[in-house]
């Protein structure tokens, strides 16, 4: 069979050589003939490129380059290499080398077996910082909770797609990608291989807290409705609590005899129904902000350049 492998990379110059190095035995090694691979820049300010293009394919193995005009992020980079592959299944995989290439003959074999998608779960997570690690846990089961696709727990984007997975991807147009979100919300056969993920294998993380914020709200708003439940039922609290707080101070005013001007938990009623009221204005502009962002209709990358590293 065909097979593409997609790799997002920014600012990765000293892992480029190494994962090469590694996929290319996994190739030979399991006989994984024609295998093509396609590196998509995604805004890179290192040697990323120039490793790349220093690379040396072999006969059955196919070295593809993608420039992006300007760093778009990790899941537009992802979808331009599936919008560009033309395998049978296409592997995803970071240049970090945290996801073992190794795993990729045993995810293949599921695939055999007659799944559209099979996708690595992390067992452990070596060389990241305990607080990473549990908001990460607390992320995905939060998530698996609140909408109504089983997005699984414990995974990245490192699997293997088939080819009528990748088809459905790029039809589906939304400008805030969550790629593990929209693959499971697909469906078809899907099943998973369990690995201990390493540490990363030299340079920093491009995925910032910031980074990881973004990526969590694009996935929480992208597959449920449910910030949205939440400003709703917060609002009928609140009305509720104000009422009763309406009822204390006539009783106070009239019944107690107990009035005093400027009241003071007047005033924090109104500062904590103030921080509802702007707490649910948020969420409901994020979703706003999101059909803004659709119905634009931009192009979801632009590309500079497309090569194919020769010999």
């Amino acid at each position: 069979m065909n097979l593409s492998i997609v790799i997002p990379i920014y600012n990765e110059e000293e892992n480029i050589q190494p994962l090469f190095d590694r996929l290319r035995s996994t190739i030979v090694e399991n006989n994984l003939f024609p295998t093509e691979l396609i590196f998509v820049d995604d805004g890179c300010k290192d040697r990323s490129l120039e490793k790349v293009r220093g690379l040396k394919p072999q006969e059955g193995i196919t070295i593809r380059l993608i420039e992006l005009s300007r760093n778009f992020g990790h899941q537009i980079a992802v979808t331009a290499g599936l919008d560009h592959s033309t395998g049978d299944h296409v592997v995803i995989i970071d240049a970090d080398l945290q996801d073992p290439p190794e795993l990729i003959p045993e995810l293949l074999q599921k695939i055999h077996e007659g799944n559209d998608v099979v996708y690595a779960r992390r067992r452990n997570r070596k060389g990241e910082s305990w607080l990473k690690r549990a908001t990460a846990k607390w992320f995905y089961r939060l998530l698996s909770r609140i909408t109504s696709v089983p997005i699984p727990v414990d995974t990245g984007d490192f699997r293997v797609i088939s080819r009528r997975v990748v088809n459905v991807l790029n039809q589906m147009p939304e400008r805030e990608k969550f790629l593990r979100g929209q693959i499971a919300w697909i469906g078809y056969d899907q099943t998973f291989v369990e690995y201990d993920r390493d540490e990363r294998l030299s340079g920093d993380t491009g995925y910032t807290w910031g980074r990881m914020i973004g990526l969590a709200l694009d996935g929480i708003t992208s597959f449920s409705n449910f910030p949205l439940k939440v400003a709703t039922i917060s609002g009928f609290i609140m009305s509720f609590v104000s009422f009763l707080l309406m009822l204390y101070a006539l009783y106070s005013r009239f019944i107690l005899k107990v009035y005093e001007p400027g009241w003071t938990s007047l005033m924090l009623s109104v500062l904590f129904i103030g921080g509802i009221q702007l707490v649910s204005i948020g969420i409901i502009g994020e979703y706003i902000g999101r059909i803004s962002n659709n119905v634009k209709q931009r192009p979801l990358y632009l590309i500079k350049d497309e090569k194919t590293i020769e010999p």
